[in-house]
């Protein structure tokens, strides 16, 4: 039961601080916001926690936080502004797996205490890295893209959590589906990999519902002049 109610207190708190993110620093928060989540939820990964008595890894509060970003952004924004956030949190992957392998590459010191604990997590992130890198894109653009289209079908304020929630519950399934398969099949056994993979989703759909409330909040703050 810990998990659970602490899991649910670690989301709050996520999208409360992407809040205040947003409400300080703009648009340019956002883009910073990308940045850090990216980078976080493919660190928490690599842990495994038991939650509504299946296997689950971390990650999926700030994987989903990235999404709320890019439909705040869409929403406020525009479509290309977007699509910028999802460029910037790919190449931003990219340098942290680039520089954390070279990293590894130092011989360390005799009494250097880092590196066995460094190369167990980041000895995992190319191959997470590649399947985050692949399931970031083609779900990002998609998210962006559905939620474009919902826009133009469900244009009013108050129809906000159609847009938000069908194009993230859309792209999380696209998102779950390419990651779970490069990052862990093959390394976990199938039925655990399917456990991964159904409670990744159902993470991500619960997640997706909470933050809805958030993106109205982020709707009634100041928009900055381009």
């Amino acid at each position: 039961m810990f998990n659970i109610w602490f899991g649910l207190l670690f989301v709050l708190i996520t999208f409360s601080l992407l809040l205040i993110m947003y409400r300080m620093f703009g648009r340019t928060g956002l883009f910073v916001w990308i940045g850090v989540s990216t980078i976080l939820a493919n660190l928490q990964v690599v842990k495994t926690i038991e939650i509504f008595g299946l296997t689950a890894t971390l990650g999926n509060a700030m994987y989903g936080s990235a999404f709320l970003v890019t439909d705040i952004l869409n929403e406020r924004y525009g479509k290309k502004e977007a699509q910028k956030a999802v460029w910037l949190g790919f190449f931003t992957l990219i340098i942290m797996t680039i520089i954390m392998q070279l990293a590894l590459l130092f011989q360390p010191h005799q009494e250097d205490i880092a590196q066995e604990a460094l190369s167990i997590i980041f000895g995992l992130i190319p191959r997470i890295a590649l399947g985050s890198l692949a399931a970031y894109l083609i779900s990002q653009f998609t998210d962006v893209y559905i939620f474009s289209f919902l826009k133009k079908r469900f244009p009013s304020d108050g129809q906000f959590w159609i847009r938000n929630n069908g194009s993230t519950m859309i792209s999380q399934l696209i998102d779950t589906l390419v990651f779970t398969s490069i990052a862990f099949l093959g390394t976990f056994p199938f039925d655990i990999w399917l456990e991964i993979f159904i409670t990744t989703y159902l993470l991500k759909w619960l997640i997706s519902l909470l933050d809805t409330p958030f993106g109205y909040l982020a709707k009634r703050f100041p928009k900055e002049k381009n």
